[in-house]
C-alpha cells in the first residue's frame, strides 16, 4: 500500500523579506538565510511581511501579508480578492510598469533562447484596463457544510474557487453576473453536477455554456432557460466533451458575432471557438500586423494556425489570394462560413496539422510573398524550420509565449531571416500574459 503523503508543517508566524525582482509568472523574489523565495502581490524595491505557502528543496513560496516599504508602482487593486483569486496577479502594479516588465520578458527571452534582438523596439499596444475579457470558463461547486455555491477563478496556485461577487475584467454583462449566476446554480436539483460555466460575449449578444455531469430534469431546464431569457443571454449545454456542445435557446437565432469595421467584416464565431478575448486590443493588432505586411496587389499570402479567420479574411481584402491554414477542422469550416458569409472569393482554408511534416499537402508545395504566423503556446517549430520552401520576403510572427517565439526566431535566423521589430500588445491586463509581434526579413 502507497504510503500518504504527509501534509507538509509551514512557520505561521510572518517573515520580512526585500524584494529585489519580478518572476516571469508577476512573483516578487527575494532570498532568506540564502534560499530564494517567491512571494506573491510583492513587487521590487518593497520591504513585505509573508507567510510560507510552500517550501520546496531549491527555492520557497509565499503570500504577502503587510507591506512595510512601498514600491512607486504600486496601487490599490480595484479587486478585493486580487491577491488571492487566479484570474489577475498584477493588479497590484502599476498599469505602465506591467507594460514595461512584459517588454523586459520578451526581450529577455529573444536574447535567452534565440541569441538575438529586434533592430527597432515597437511601442506597446495597449487598450482598457478593466472590462476587457469576452470569454471565461468559471468553475462552479457546491459546498454542502455551507449550503453554498461558489462560481469563479481558481484561486492561485491551488484547485480552491475563489469566493468573488464581481469580476472587473470581465465584460460587464457576465462580471457583475456572480451573485445572479450562484444563486441559478444553487436553485438546481443537478447543483453538484454543475462544474463549469464558460461564458463568451460577441459585440451583440453574450452566451454561457453549462457543463453538466448528469441529465437535467425538466424543471433544472426551465431554471436555466428562464434565466436566459431574463438576463438576455443565449443558452448552450455541454452533457459531455467539446463536440456535445449544443444550443438551447434562443432557437433558430444567429451565431455570435464580432465585427472589424476598419475592413468591412463580421466574423461569426460558436462560443467554444478560439476568438481573442480583447476585442479592442484584437483590432489594432489587426491593423499593426496587416501594416507590417505590408500586402501588395497581386500577392499571394499564407496564414498559419488560421483559427476562424480572423487575420485571413483581412489579409483577403488587400492581397490577390490568402491560403489559411488550421489544424482544428471545426475552425476551418467556420473560417469558410465567415469567408462566404462576407463574399471573399480569393481565400482558401485547409486543415493540417501543423506540428508534423507537410510537403504532402496541396498548399506546403509552392512559394508566397509573405507569411503570417499565429500559432499556440507551443509555438511553430516544424513550420519555420521550413521557410526555405515557401521563401516569403516576410513574415509577421504574433505570438502567446516570448519563449517559443524566441526559439522560432531563432530558427528563423539559421534560415537566414533578420528581426526587424518585435514588441507587446497587452491582450491581457493584470496578468503576466504577453502577447507579442515579430517582424521578419531575409537578411
Amino acid at each position: 500500500m502507497a504510503r500518504r503523503r504527509r501534509k507538509q508543517s509551514l512557520p505561521t508566524e510572518p517573515v520580512t523579506i526585500d524584494i529585489t525582482a519580478l518572476s516571469h509568472d508577476g512573483r516578487g523574489i527575494g532570498r532568506i538565510e540564502g534560499k530564494t523565495v517567491f512571494v506573491d502581490s510583492a513587487l521590487p524595491g518593497e520591504t513585505v511581511n509573508f507567510v510560507y505557502t510552500q517550501k520546496r528543496g531549491k527555492f520557497d513560496e509565499g503570500r504577502t501579508v503587510a507591506v512595510l516599504k512601498a514600491s512607486a508602482d504600486r496601487v490599490s487593486p480595484r479587486c478585493a480578492q486580487a491577491g488571492l483569486c487566479g484570474g489577475c496577479s498584477l493588479q497590484h502594479m502599476e498599469p505602465a510598469a506591467q507594460i514595461h516588465m512584459k517588454q523586459g520578458v520578451l526581450l529577455e527571452q529573444l536574447q535567452h533562447f534565440g541569441e538575438l534582438q529586434p533592430e527597432e523596439i515597437l511601442q506597446p499596444l495597449t487598450g482598457p484596463e478593466y472590462g476587457y475579457r469576452r470569454k471565461a470558463r468559471l468553475g462552479v461547486k457546491y459546498v454542502a457544510k455551507k449550503e453554498a455555491v461558489l462560481v469563479g477563478f481558481r484561486e492561485k496556485r491551488n484547485s480552491f474557487l475563489a469566493q468573488i461577487d464581481q469580476c472587473h475584467v470581465l465584460a460587464g454583462e457576465v462580471g457583475l453576473r456572480f451573485p445572479e449566476l450562484k444563486q441559478l446554480v444553487m436553485s438546481l436539483q443537478a447543483r453538484t453536477a454543475i462544474p463549469q460555466i464558460e461564458v463568451a460575449k460577441g459585440d451583440d449578444a453574450v452566451a454561457i455554456i453549462v457543463r453538466h455531469l448528469e441529465p437535467l430534469g425538466e424543471q433544472d431546464q426551465a431554471a436555466l432557460l428562464a434565466f436566459c431569457e431574463q438576463y438576455d443571454l443565449q443558452l448552450y449545454l455541454q452533457p459531455g466533451g467539446n463536440d456535445s456542445v449544443h444550443k438551447v435557446w434562443p432557437a433558430g437565432e444567429p451565431r455570435l458575432r464580432y465585427h472589424l469595421p476598419r475592413f468591412n467584416l463580421e466574423m461569426k464565431f460558436h462560443p467554444s471557438d478560439f476568438t481573442q478575448v480583447n476585442q479592442e486590443i484584437n483590432q489594432n493588432m489587426i491593423d499593426r500586423a496587416l501594416a507590417y505586411m505590408d500586402v501588395q496587389p497581386g500577392e499571394r499570402i499564407l496564414d498559419l494556425f488560421c483559427g476562424l479567420g480572423n487575420f485571413t479574411l483581412p489579409l483577403a481584402t488587400k492581397a490577390a489570394q490568402v491560403v489559411g491554414v488550421e489544424g482544428d477542422e471545426a475552425m476551418v469550416m467556420r473560417g469558410r462560413e465567415n469567408a462566404e458569409h462576407n463574399g471573399l472569393q480569393n481565400v482558401e482554408f485547409y486543415g493540417a496539422d501543423l506540428t508534423k511534416p507537410f510537403d504532402d499537402q496541396p498548399w506546403g508545395q509552392s512559394g508566397f510573398d509573405k507569411i503570417l504566423i499565429d500559432p499556440p503556446r507551443s509555438g511553430a517549430l516544424e513550420i519555420v524550420s521550413k521557410m526555405t520552401v515557401f521563401k516569403p520576403k516576410r513574415i509577421v510572427y504574433v505570438s502567446c509565449n516570448p519563449a517559443t517565439l524566441a526559439r522560432d526566431a531563432g530558427e528563423l535566423k539559421k534560415q537566414g531571416y533578420r528581426l526587424l521589430k518585435a514588441g507587446v500588445m497587452d491582450m491581457f491586463p493584470h496578468t503576466t500574459h504577453v502577447e507579442s509581434i515579430a517582424v521578419f526579413e531575409p537578411e
